[in-house]
């Protein structure tokens, strides 16, 4: 009895030293684990303090400096357009307009707007007269934004009304130049 029992203390203090025991189990462990804990962090430290004190460098082809690009960033945010009243040739004709704006969806029919030269689809619009065509191209209409989404005058606006309704079988007359009106009426 006296054997097992010296057996027991001895396997007991084994199984306690193998509790005990790290993860390091060989010299070549040991090296692996000095390493990265403390060769790693080391060289992130270098080069993270190099990032940060490094000059801005702009990647190949940038522009950052050049004056152009350096005016272009800082130019105002809006601008205004003057035209020259006295020229009618300052203004796009009703074609221009279409092709720039309108045939977007007047071209396809896109979201139920009338397509460009169909006479069935325009005739009931035809109906109502150039001034409500021309109010709702301004204002706009179901899903068409004012102006058609676009940057046009006033008048432009009523020459592409004027060219898409004709080519549908209207007659309407192109209206007269904002100048020619103004000094019409003043005569």
């Amino acid at each position: 009895m006296s054997g097992t029992h010296d057996q027991a203390p001895a396997t007991h203090a084994a199984e306690a030293h193998d509790a005990h025991e790290g993860p390091i189990k060989t010299p070549k462990q040991l090296i692996v684990a000095v390493f990265f804990a403390f060769i790693i962090p080391i060289a992130v430290l270098v080069l993270a303090a190099n990032y940060v004190s490094s000059d801005v460098k702009p990647a190949a082809g940038s522009d950052i400096s050049d004056a152009e690009a350096v005016a272009a960033r800082i130019q105002p945010v809006g601008s205004i357009e003057l035209k020259d009243l006295s020229n009618p040739a300052a203004f796009r004709t009703g074609e221009e307009i279409f092709k720039a704006q309108c045939s977007a969806c007047h071209a396809t029919g896109t979201l139920g707007a009338p397509k460009f030269g169909d006479a069935d689809a325009w005739g009931p619009r035809l109906k109502t007269g150039f001034d409500a065509l021309v109010h709702s191209a301004l204002k706009g209409k179901g899903a068409m934004p004012p102006q058609g989404g676009g940057d046009a005058s006033d008048f432009e606006i009523a020459r592409a009304v004027v060219y898409m309704a004709n080519h549908a079988g209207g007659k309407l007359e192109e209206p007269k130049a904002p100048v020619a009106a103004a000094s019409a009426a003043s005569q």
